[in-house]
């Protein structure tokens, strides 16, 4: 069964790029372009992994991170923060919120999916 990886993201291009790209080597993907909407994906969708932005609207991604990784039905999702954020604390409330790993955009393909295969295969 193919891995699900859900994108929350809300700039359109950045979800357009990373879904062909992850569609073309097996994936299952969802997208959410805010952070409630990514909440409730991950309820629904079951995720093997979040690719998340931080900067989103509605429930930005530390917040919407926690939470998964506080939910007993979601903690063992795997979550890649992958944002424009560059600071170093931005950084450590990341990896605090649970963050499996942070990539600042403009991210370089094959050092993400790299990622993504370390933690879903």
């Amino acid at each position: 069964m193919a891995k699900k990886i859900l994108i929350v993201e809300d700039e359109d291009l950045i979800c357009k790029v990373l879904s062909i790209r992850l569609e073309g080597l097996g994936y299952k993907v969802v997208i959410a372009l805010d952070g409630e909407e990514g909440l409730d994906a991950v309820k629904k969708e079951n995720p093997d992994l979040v690719l998340l932005d931080i900067g989103l609207p509605k429930l930005d991604g530390n917040t919407l991170c926690e939470l998964i990784k506080s939910g007993n039905e979601t903690k063992h999702i795997k979550v890649i923060m992958l944002t424009g954020k560059r600071l170093v604390g931005d950084m450590e409330n990341s990896f605090s919120a649970g963050a499996d790993f942070y990539i600042n955009k403009p991210y370089e393909w094959p050092r993400l999916l790299e990622h993504i295969k370390k933690l879903i295969g």
